[in-house]
């Protein structure tokens, strides 16, 4: 269950970083709630793992999570460039959160 709940805390960062996209500069009120809210969120499902997995584990696989989640939005949804080498990025991303899973 805690992993269930660290994959929601990075979904959840993937909203507020997607989110900051659309407040406008925060003058939009309606997405700066939801970033706040979510990032909020996002924060508190983190460190209720934070009791459980070791701190670098879990904060890579959040940020991986975050990062990976993000920029495959921009590509599909914002028409974000996509390219040999954002692709090894991401790869490299989720590559490394499963390593420090896997060697935590």
């Amino acid at each position: 269950m805690i992993w269930v709940q660290l994959c929601l805390a990075g979904l959840l960062e993937v909203v507020g970083a997607v989110g900051i996209k659309y407040t406008k500069g925060f003058t939009h009120l309606g997405f700066t709630a939801l970033v706040f809210v979510a990032l909020a969120m996002s924060f508190y499902l983190l460190s209720g793992t934070l009791e459980v997995l070791p701190v670098g584990t879990a904060y890579a696989i959040w940020t991986g999570i975050g990062a990976a989640g993000t920029a495959i939005f921009g590509i599909t949804f914002l028409g974000e460039s996509i390219n040999v080498g954002r692709v090894a990025g991401l790869c490299l991303v989720v590559c490394g959160s499963v390593g420090m899973k896997l060697f935590a």
